[in-house]
Formats: C-alpha cells, sequence, structure tokens
C-alpha cells in the first residue's frame, strides 16, 4: 500500500468531534477530519475494525458547533496501526440524518474559513 494521494472529490474539514462505532470494542475515537464522502478517525487503542465491511458510526459534534449527535453508515476503506493506536478512513454510504450531517459539514467548512 503505497502513501495516499491527496485528490479528494471533496474537502475535507479538521474536526474534534468524538466517533464511536457502537457495535465494536475499542471504546471512543477522534474523528480527526470529515468531508461529505468521508473521513477519518483515530483511535487511542486498538479497534477491532474490518476493511471492507459497513458499521453504523456514531458522531458527537464538539460543544461550539451546536449539532446534535448523529449517526453515518460507513465503510471502513483502510487501517493503520502504530502500536496501540490505529487510524481508521472511511467513505460515508448513507447519512440517515442528513441536516444534521450537512449543518455539520458547514459548520467545519466555516471554522476552517475563518482561522
Amino acid at each position: 500500500m503505497g502513501k495516499m494521494v491527496n485528490k479528494r472529490k471533496s474537502a475535507r474539514y479538521y474536526s474534534l468531534a468524538a466517533a464511536r462505532i457502537p457495535s465494536v470494542s475499542g471504546g471512543e475515537a477522534l474523528l480527526r477530519d470529515l468531508s461529505v464522502t468521508g473521513g477519518c478517525m483515530e483511535y487511542t487503542m486498538f479497534a477491532d475494525v474490518q476493511t471492507g465491511t459497513e458499521y453504523t458510526l456514531e458522531i458527537i459534534p464538539e460543544a461550539a458547533s451546536n449539532v446534535e449527535k448523529f449517526d453515518l453508515t460507513i465503510e471502513i476503506r483502510w487501517i493503520h496501526y502504530e502500536g496501540y493506536a490505529c487510524s481508521v478512513g472511511f467513505n460515508i454510504l448513507a447519512s440517515p440524518k442528513g441536516k444534521l450531517f450537512q449543518r455539520y459539514v458547514d459548520y467545519l467548512a466555516w471554522r476552517s474559513s475563518s482561522q
């Protein structure tokens, strides 16, 4: 697996949200970045997830965003382990509460442009 080339279809925004895959042990992760098509999260421990598998991802946005928590249906694209920690990249397959997701991405876009 070579280096990932940053040719993304949509902008990725830095995030401070907490993220959880309720069906997977490994506790809470940090949602590192998010776009309308995918994102990346970081676990501080081993996360028992499989690439090519669908999961429900629970996003708990930072309080400043004023966006309630919402779920996304994701597919794991890659996993990168560093010791006990790991980064997990995913594609978004569905957003059942699309308005909350869109509001959160809009908030991240606004925040990144106002810094």
